[in-house]
């Protein structure tokens, strides 16, 4: 086993196999916390700590998967396309409440976590939930956070907001197939936007941009906002 653990094909082979397995529960079983991408990520765990294979081995293959990440972000341009001219008419309330929460999401992490008195580097960590991992990586580094913490949150606040964001927003009455789109973009990033499509093409288009504009609005503003909390 640690002879194959070391080939790339190994953690490609390992991934989209405890996805699959994942994919068939939730059919199966379609429970609220048999989300498939939480399910893979708790197979894959169980696996190398049972057969004591380390992270890094089994990242060889998975880098050749992140790697399609940049290709399947820009792929969201194709969908964006073909409904461009139902979103040219949206633009102006989507754009100020993509703004309000992706802003919103910065201020309330940052005052509740400076309220229980986290330590500083966890609240840097954490101000960039919301946002896809490189952009929070990035912002973590810049604003003197550990990314690894921060890529951590990251991948949680997505499942989350993958397996409960729909369910919480059916429970505040939101229906409109546009707002449930934008807020799974705005708060979960891309697995939240993986979420969305499943609503629905028009969602996942709005989920997409959302995603993408909350992007730059937290790596524009969130180093500034964290300076102004720690200079009081």
């Amino acid at each position: 086993m640690k002879e194959i653990s070391q080939l790339p094909v190994f953690g490609v082979f390992i991934t989209l196999l405890a996805f699959t397995i994942a994919v068939q529960i939730k059919k199966k079983w379609n429970y609220i916390l048999f989300n498939p991408v939480l399910l893979a990520i708790i197979f894959i765990i169980i696996f190398l700590l049972v057969f004591d294979i380390d992270f890094e081995a089994y990242n060889k293959g998975g880098k050749f998967l992140s790697f399609f990440l940049g290709p399947a972000v820009v792929a969201l341009g194709v969908f964006f396309y073909e409904k461009y001219a139902e979103v040219k008419q949206n633009l102006k309330p989507f754009i100020i409440a993509v703004t309000v929460g992706g802003v919103s999401g910065i201020l309330s992490v940052v005052l509740i976590l400076i309220l229980f008195r986290v330590p500083d580097f966890i609240v840097q960590s954490m101000a960039a939930k919301s946002v896809t991992a490189p952009i929070a990586i990035e912002i973590s580094r810049i604003a003197g956070g550990v990314p690894e913490i921060t890529a951590s949150i990251v991948i949680a606040v997505g499942i989350f907001g993958n397996a409960f964001g729909p369910l919480i927003l059916k429970l505040l009455g939101i229906k409109n197939k546009i707002a449930i789109g934008a807020a799974l973009g705005t708060s979960a990033h891309a697995i939240g936007t993986a979420r969305a499509f499943e609503e629905g093409k028009l969602p996942g288009v709005y989920s997409g941009l959302a995603m993408c504009l909350n992007g730059i609005i937290t790596a524009l503003l969130a180093p500034y906002i964290l300076d102004l909390f720690f200079s009081f």
